[in-house]
């Protein structure tokens, strides 16, 4: 197992007290942690799924627009976030591993550490009600 740095621990233990649904992307877009909350939305728990590559998890969970049409995966807000080390918001339909279809709302935001180092990525999730 490779060290995570010491704000990516931080950060993962801090979004495991949250009850949002928190993602959270290493700097080459692996989704190495998500927390209960957002176990919900995945339709699996984390330790089931463990750590993802970006090209799985962006396909794996089937993000669509209002018509049902499938997204790109680098018009999603944590890849945004990822490779533009920008914040980006967006909402959109997801299909979770458990096939229920879900409208959620995300805003993610790139991870900076001290010295500018490239941490990687966090999302924040909001299921919209019907």
């Amino acid at each position: 197992m490779i060290a995570k740095e010491v704000e990516i621990i931080l950060a993962r233990q801090w979004a495991s007290y949250l009850a949002m649904p928190i993602f959270i992307v290493d700097p080459q877009g692996t989704l190495i942690y998500y927390n209960e909350s957002a176990e919900h939305i995945l339709g699996r728990r984390f330790e089931e799924t463990g750590e993802m590559p970006v090209a799985e998890w962006a396909t794996l969970f089937k993000a669509s627009d209002e018509a049902g049409k499938p997204l790109d995966s680098d018009t999603l807000p944590l890849v945004i976030a990822l490779a533009e080390r920008r914040p980006a918001r967006r909402d959109f339909w997801i299909r979770g591993l458990d096939d229920v279809l879900r409208h959620i709302e995300v805003s993610a935001f790139p991870l900076i550490g001290l010295g500018q180092r490239h941490l990687g990525a966090m999302a924040i999730v909001w299921e919209v009600s019907a």
